[in-house]
């Protein structure tokens, strides 16, 4: 009976490459903003409160590709911690928006620069043009299968 070809191995695999160095980047800059007191979830909501109006729950949940329910979470933790509020809309207290506090609107800076510092350390081995070059092909990537959530783990 003739042998059945190997299956391809991991590293064949462009998936691999990818996860790989996506894996190292995130748990790098994890370290770096849990440094600070929030998870890159958090971070994610706080870049997105940053320099806009007070803005509904469920307006950020569709800016970010996320559920209301993760909104509302993420919310609830970062009021918890003083970085944003929950202010009443419109008059009627069953309305909410979200809005940076002081602290939040100050740390967005810092955790900007951390981000990057994460990104200038994880790809020191490309030059320029191969930067360019990555992202553009990941920027066609994420076009093609219409990716719009925020990462956010």
């Amino acid at each position: 009976m003739p042998e059945a070809s190997s299956p391809a191995g991991l590293e064949d695999h462009l998936g691999y490459w990818l996860r790989l160095v996506s894996n190292a980047v995130s748990q790098s800059f994890a370290r770096r903003v849990e440094a600070e007191g929030v998870t890159v979830a958090e971070w994610v909501v706080l870049r997105a409160l940053y320099g806009v109006e007070p803005m509904a729950p469920s307006q950020l949940a569709e800016r970010m590709g996320m559920t209301k329910g993760a909104i509302s979470k993420l919310a609830d933790r970062l009021v918890a911690k003083d970085l944003v509020e929950r202010r009443e809309a419109g008059g009627d207290g069953r309305r909410q928006s979200l809005a940076l506090r002081p602290q939040g609107h100050a740390l967005v800076p810092r955790l900007a620069a951390l981000a990057d510092q994460n990104d200038a350390g994880s790809f020191e081995g490309l030059a320029p043009e191969e930067r360019r070059e990555l992202e553009r092909l990941l920027r066609k990537l994420a076009a093609a299968h219409h990716l719009t959530a925020a990462p956010t783990a």
